[in-house]
């Protein structure tokens, strides 16, 4: 499995911005599709954007979609997640996540066979 460590998580207000980051080692090359979740205490946790590696590509969940942007540099094997115009509905603990499959899709979180540990995002 690649091992995934997220960075960037933090307290905002609202309306502000974040720059979630992950860094990915061990079985990289292997790792097509590159996601971000969220997770809030007593709610399933929810796929937010996902890309795929080869080209680029990137999907977004409708909550998040012209606010987030999720991007990669391959050279440094990290994935980012840029927040912009937070609001309290994304605090959440964010999740990186790898899979092998070319089937990059966010709602099918069980492809995801690698995660990181999380990282926490606050809106107030």
């Amino acid at each position: 499995h690649v091992q995934l460590v997220e960075s960037g998580g933090g307290s905002v207000q609202a309306g502000g911005s974040l720059t979630l980051s992950c860094a990915a080692s061990g079985g990289t090359d292997i790792s097509v599709c590159m996601g971000w979740f969220r997770q809030t205490a007593g709610k399933q946790r929810e796929g937010v954007a996902v890309i795929y590696a080869p080209d680029g590509s990137a999907y977004y969940a409708d909550s998040v979609k012209g606010r987030f942007t999720i991007s990669q540099d391959n050279a440094k094997n990290t994935v980012y997640l840029q927040m912009s115009n937070l609001a309290p509905e994304d605090t959440a603990m964010y999740y990186c996540a790898a899979s092998r499959t070319s089937l990059c899709v966010y709602q099918r979180m069980a492809d995801f066979e690698s995660w990181g540990q999380g990282t926490q995002v606050t809106v107030s």
